[in-house]
């Protein structure tokens, strides 16, 4: 068994397709519940069409919502869209145990997007003053947003893999007026889902400073 330095080993649990409210519910249920020798966790999971608005967005910044809802969440950062196809990764990990900062996550975050992406020779690299990660012709193409109570880490990252962007339009994304891309606009041909969620899962791993991770039950979190 891959253990972190505590011992415990890292799981990663791919979800499927998920309704994001049921989502938000068990992450703050995790952090509230685990105790010290609870082990650290990344959930993968695509969301049916909704934005998601964090506690930086503004109302001005959903500009067309349409038939698409919009949920008020506890991350920081601003509005963003999730759909299928898009990969969204909960980072829930005891930041205290790992000596690790907030602004020591989201880099190492970036940076495991950054190495993905260059799997598929894509040059990538994030922004200090705008959290995210974008290609070099300025569009993003991974956003970030995270939460930290206790000590512990939740909510964590989209990667636009191959997905209908075209909702996208109907927001400000991040409130910084950026265009968006994703992968498969990128490559050709593009990769699956499924690969990039497996590269992308070994880059967190050895970013994030584990020996290797576990892969964990898709039916113990939404229950």
């Amino acid at each position: 068994m891959s253990t972190d330095n505590s011992g415990l080993p890292l799981i990663i649990r791919s979800l499927g397709l998920q309704e994001y409210s049921p989502c938000f519910e068990a992450m703050k249920a995790f952090n509230e519940q685990r105790l010290s020798n609870s082990s650290d966790e990344i959930w993968f999971v695509e969301h049916p069409p909704v934005f998601t608005q964090g506690q930086a967005g503004k109302a001005e910044y959903i500009v067309m919502p349409g038939d698409i809802p919009v949920v008020k969440s506890d991350r920081g950062g601003h509005v963003t869209y999730h759909g299928p196809g898009q990969i969204t990764g909960y980072i829930l990990i005891d930041l205290k145990r790992r000596k690790l900062g907030v602004r020591d996550l989201v880099s190492k975050i970036e940076q495991a997007l950054v190495d993905t992406l260059e799997h598929w020779d894509i040059a990538a690299s994030p922004r200090r003053e705008a959290p995210g990660v974008y290609i070099a012709s300025g569009e993003k193409i991974a956003s970030l947003g995270l939460r930290i109570r206790k000590g512990c880490s939740y909510h964590g990252l989209n990667f636009n893999v191959s997905m209908d962007m075209s909702p996208w339009e109907r927001i400000n994304p991040c409130g910084l007026g950026v265009p968006m891309t994703q992968l498969a606009d990128l490559v050709d041909p593009p990769p699956s889902i499924d690969q990039v969620r497996l590269k992308l899962a070994e880059r967190l791993t050895n970013e994030l400073g584990y020996n290797g991770h576990l892969i964990g039950s898709s039916d113990a979190v939404l229950i």
